[in-house]
């Protein structure tokens, strides 16, 4: 007689297509934050995500219920839960460089690809199916299921949680939780944030001299490293410009695109995009943009002096933070990372943001108020707090279900990590990120051409559903 791991395996090989197709009904959803409205309140994007997420639910068996437009839920039965599976579906914005339609999911080479295949349609369907097939083989195999697994959708995850932070003001969570929105082994420590404001205020009679920067714009959202940053520079033209910004945008590795307008020189950076966690795997357009201004000859002025100190305090390539003072790691949580996202300039001020991710021995002594301190010195005010980091110690009984399912269905060693990047569970007692991609695969979250392998997609619906059955049944 087949063992239960055998019997989860084919059950899901089985459905590897009808899987790949219900994700790419929701791939093909532009679920990004937009306006708010009655029933929708993070836009008609999430809205319609949502919808099409409780047909999916609906039509595998599951209990669904729509709480007021912030998320559903799914449960296996009307039993206590033993777990929770938070999952969003809510994006970002497709951005530029996409080999494939954004909102088509295109399956080659053997992945997935498409807004929200990784991040995080792909694993909440896995974890929709995951929940149909523990359901189904219990049933067949006369197991009572006495506990009940809950899936989770959220809407807002992507732009600060509001969703789930409503759920959990009405519902009690369960005593297991876990995430698959990164990737396995399993995430028992999400880093802290540090992500403050700051603004320079312009003299309008200090910014008449020649040549000076007139406006400049970078990054769309806090969390993404941005992948394209322009100003526009009156005093100088295209030449000059050109001679000048062309070397240092080869060395720095960016696209350069100058052109002249009515107002001056146009300066375009074109990097690549990533998530704020990890930056390492972007280029800054805004950092090196703030390089090509340095070298150029800009009057004396109050923004010049401010621009150049932003580049100093954040220089392009340092995701550390050594030039703002702050480089830090500890074992639990290894190194603190920093991404320059967001900028803006107009004839008033210098507004910008940063995202940084924070260990556990990070504190506002030696990480808030040194950056502070820096930035006041520059002439910026200041304002934003910490938050504390996430951490569920890895001998807890239910991070060992998750480690042995994991360990069962690869064969790999199971492991704790910790990231930088911060999920639902951030803050719920005993909750990690669990899944969906493997270890070592780059799956593009928030970049242009996301993808999810479909041997790992399929896996983790294994996985998880050998953690439902341990947990449940």
């Amino acid at each position: 007689m087949e063992n239960i791991k055998e019997r989860i395996e084919k059950w899901v090989d089985g459905r590897e297509a009808d899987i790949i197709a219900d994700i790419s009904r929701l791939v093909a959803i532009r679920s990004v934050a937009g306006e708010p409205g009655e029933g929708m309140p993070f836009g008609e994007g999430p809205a319609a995500a949502l919808r099409e997420a409780m047909e999916i639910c609906r039509e595998r068996g599951l209990i669904v219920r729509n709480h007021e437009g912030y998320v559903l839920t799914a449960d296996i039965n009307g039993c206590e839960a033993a777990l929770d599976i938070l999952a969003h579906l809510d994006v970002v914005g497709e951005g530029e460089g996409w080999e494939t339609e954004p909102y088509r999911a295109v399956v080659k080479d053997g992945c997935l690809y498409g807004r929200g295949a990784d991040d995080d349609k792909g694993p909440a369907v896995a974890a929709v199916y995951a929940m149909e097939c523990a359901r189904e083989l219990c049933r067949e195999s006369g197991i009572a299921m006495r506990r009940n697994a809950r899936l989770i959708l959220g809407t807002d995850e992507e732009s600060g949680s509001r969703d789930i932070a409503y759920y959990y003001r009405r519902n009690k969570p369960a005593p297991n939780t876990f995430s698959p929105d990164a990737s396995f082994p399993v995430y028992n420590v999400e880093k802290g944030l540090y992500r403050p404001s700051f603004s320079f205020r312009l003299d309008p009679a200090g910014e008449a001299a020649l040549p000076r920067v007139l406006s400049l714009s970078g990054g769309e959202r806090l969390n993404v490293v941005p992948a394209e940053a322009a100003a526009v520079v009156a005093g100088l033209d295209l030449g000059a410009v050109e001679a000048l910004c062309r070397p240092a945008a080869e060395r720095l590795g960016v696209g350069l695109r100058l052109k002249e307008t009515d107002a001056g020189t146009e300066i375009a950076v074109e990097g690549r995009s990533a998530h704020a966690s990890t930056p390492e795997l972007g280029l800054n357009a805004l950092t090196a943009l703030l390089e090509l201004l340095a070298a150029l000859p800009l009057a004396e002025c109050g923004s010049a002096r401010a621009l150049r100190r932003l580049g100093a305090l954040f220089p392009h390539g340092d995701w550390r933070g050594s030039a703002a003072g702050i480089a830090m790691e500890d074992g639990i949580s290894g190194p603190l990372t920093l991404a320059f996202t967001l900028l803006e300039m107009d004839s008033g001020r210098i507004a910008g943001r940063f995202d940084a991710r924070v260990p556990v021995c990070a504190n506002d002594e030696n990480c808030k108020r040194v950056v502070e301190a820096r930035l006041v010195e520059a002439g910026f005010e200041v304002s934003g707090e910490m938050s504390p980091p996430h951490h569920t110690p890895a001998d807890s009984p239910f991070v060992k279900t998750l480690l042995r399912a994991y360990e069962a269905y690869t064969g790999n060693r199971g492991e704790c990590l910790s990231m930088g990047g911060g999920t639902y569970v951030h803050g719920i007692e005993g909750g990690v990120a669990f899944g969906a991609a493997m270890p070592g695969f780059q799956a593009n979250p928030h970049g242009a051409n996301e993808r999810l392998r479909v041997k790992d997609l399929l896996a983790a619906c294994k996985i998880f559903a050998q953690v439902i059955i341990d947990l449940c049944a």
